[in-house]
């Protein structure tokens, strides 16, 4: 099992950055692919951007390319989503999640997840 935390959203304008954090707990950390996803109300939960076990290889929505970038810190076992430039559409409940397969954009292939944190951008 791998219990994940995420952490770090809130309230910002359009046009401000926000770090989103997320800490994990249980088995191996650096054994997982991480990604981020968010969802809003009445949508599906969408793929943000993932990185692999390594951080060396990452991946992000055509969406938030540019703007975010995902790292990862396997002595803290932390991943953080860092998001610049935001837009009032990043407003969403982010979550964080953990992959034994390969650093993926399938929200399948994803096997725990956070709780999800809320951030919302105003215009």
């Amino acid at each position: 099992q791998v219990q994940l935390v995420e952490s770090g959203g809130g309230l910002v304008q359009a046009g401000g950055s926000l770090r989103l954090s997320c800490g994990a707990s249980g088995r191996t950390f650096s054994d997982y692919a991480m990604g981020w996803f968010r969802q809003t109300p009445g949508k599906e939960r969408e793929f943000v951007a993932s990185i692999s076990w390594s951080g060396r290889n990452t991946y992000f929505a055509d969406s938030v390319k540019g703007r975010f970038t995902i790292s990862r810190d396997n002595a803290k076992n932390t991943v953080y989503l860092q998001m610049n430039s935001l837009k009032p559409e990043d407003t969403a409940v982010y979550y964080c999640a953990a992959s034994a397969a390969a650093y993926s954009r399938t929200l399948d292939e994803y096997g725990y997840w956070g709780q999800g944190t809320q951030v919302t951008v105003s215009s």
